[in-house]
């Protein structure tokens, strides 16, 4: 079943300052129509109310929530897919446990990693990267940059590809000149002085 993918996936994250709420509204409000709810902090009992107070605001503005690796809790919230980052996982089982109506994504940070995705056959898309230095996500994996992306015309790959990992707004023209279909940002946006300026501007660039 072939799913809607948007070309920006804009990625909530553990802030000091504002919650994962307060982050999706101000990216809904602003445009954004693909919220990927990234908390890395929280047991199951804390992530279920506030997954759901998302998914409400997600709703009223018609935007696709989709929950980074939770895919336990899709029976119990109102999110439209998962997004798994681990690279070992089992993709078969997964989209077994969660059905063929939701959205599964996947991670990946080389041609091998990707390859993989692909031929599971029951990915939806595929976040691959890190683009450049990240401190949002902090790992130890070869930087792709522009050329890491260039190479993917040499591989079989259906799967839409969103290029993730430091990607800044001046990178986007250029990211997209390489093939792939779309980029996620986090920082760029949760970091910035005006958040919902950042989404704005970056949509701009993008469609």
């Amino acid at each position: 079943m072939k799913k809607y993918i948007s070309k920006f996936h804009y990625l909530t994250q553990d802030l000091p300052n504002r919650s994962h709420v307060e982050q999706a509204r101000i990216a809904c409000e602003a445009g954004a129509n693909w919220v990927q709810y990234r908390c890395m902090s929280k047991t199951n009992e804390e992530l279920i109310p506030e997954i759901n107070e998302i998914a409400a605001i997600c709703d009223d503005w018609g935007a696709t929530l989709i929950l980074t690796n939770h895919y336990h809790l899709l029976d119990k919230v109102d999110a439209q897919g998962v997004h798994i980052e681990d690279f070992d996982a089992d993709f078969a089982s997964i989209r077994q446990a969660i059905g063929d109506d939701k959205t599964l994504g996947a991670s990946a940070t080389n041609p091998t990693l990707l390859q993989r995705v692909q031929d599971s056959g029951v990915v939806d898309y595929c976040g691959y990267g890190p683009f450049a230095h990240t401190d949002t996500k902090p790992n130890n994996k070869p930087l792709l940059g522009y050329n890491g992306y260039r190479e993917l015309e040499k591989l079989n790959i259906d799967v839409p590809v969103i290029a993730v990992g430091g990607v800044q707004l001046k990178d986007v023209e250029r990211l997209l000149q390489t093939g792939i279909y779309g980029i996620a940002v986090s920082a760029a946006v949760n970091l910035s002085l005006d958040p919902a300026g950042a989404v704005k501007e970056f949509y701009k660039k993008i469609y």
